[in-house]
């Protein structure tokens, strides 16, 4: 981590829908520089949790602070220029259109041609190439069909979008859940690339191995709450596992099946 003082602080995050109780105080610090990851299985509240941070939920109670001043995010657009960017496992790009307008959807850079403000291409493809590159993807030119794409190399598009815009909490979700071995790699390598920039990420995942692979620390959530934070180092991928499956249950169900889940 290159601060001692967090980029994000969230806590006592309590969120409720009704009488479901989707989130019962959960606490987590984001430090420029390191990747936190935050697992847990299907209905952990990971979602919830991370829509309560990049502003799509308001939380029920609890405290939110971002480089040390308190905020209530009104709407998703209030995190955004607040520098928390997510992207989600479902990429919204256009498959047919180029990587660099899709680069640039909805911050299309214009330049004036006889009085008329239009696209500039120009713009748009160099700094698509140039981060593409820094990104460790090497384009066969900016005007390539986002589709033609990799699901890892259209990842790290979203990532590299996000950090050429202005992101210092990047919000990953579920990376990786649908890739290959060699496109993984490549996210997260990425993720490393990111963190190296001083970039505090967040990395949703149900994955032990590609958590380990890059976290500096690691929160388990179970049914709302947080089982327990700890830093590389102090836990290892068993333990990691352990806490995500439910310790004793996870015991007694490889026992009944007569081996190792």
């Amino acid at each position: 981590m290159s601060d001692d003082k967090p980029i994000i602080e969230m806590r006592e995050i309590q969120k409720h829908f009704g009488s479901v109780i989707a989130l019962a105080g959960v606490s987590v610090n984001v430090y420029p520089g390191e990747c936190h990851c935050l697992l847990g299985d299907n209905g952990a509240g990971k979602s919830t949790f991370i829509k309560t941070m990049s502003g799509v939920h308001k939380p029920t109670s609890g405290e939110i602070y971002f480089e040390g001043q308190p905020l209530n995010f009104a709407d998703p657009r209030d995190a955004i220029d607040a520098g928390i960017a997510t992207v989600h496992q479902h990429l919204a790009m256009i498959p047919l259109m180029s990587v660099s307008r899709n680069f640039f959807m909805g911050k299309e850079p214009t330049k004036k041609v006889f009085g008329l403000s239009l696209f500039d291409h120009d713009h748009a493809n160099d700094v698509t190439m140039s981060e593409m590159k820094e990104m460790g993807i090497n384009l066969r030119g900016p005007d390539q069909a986002v589709g033609t794409l990799s699901g890892g190399e259209r990842q790290t598009v979203a990532i590299a979008r996000a950090v050429y815009f202005g992101a210092k909490v990047l919000i990953l979700d579920e990376p990786t859940s649908a890739l290959g071995v060699r496109q993984t790699a490549n996210v997260l390598a990425t993720i490393d690339k990111v963190r190296k920039q001083g970039i505090g990420v967040v990395f949703i995942t149900h994955n032990v191995r590609h958590a380990m692979a890059v976290g500096d620390r690691f929160t388990v959530l179970n049914r709302g709450q947080t089982l327990g934070t700890a830093k590389r180092g102090e836990i290892t991928p068993e333990e990691l596992q352990d806490m995500m499956a439910g310790g004793q249950d996870l015991a007694q169900l490889e026992g009944s099946l007569g081996g190792t889940v």
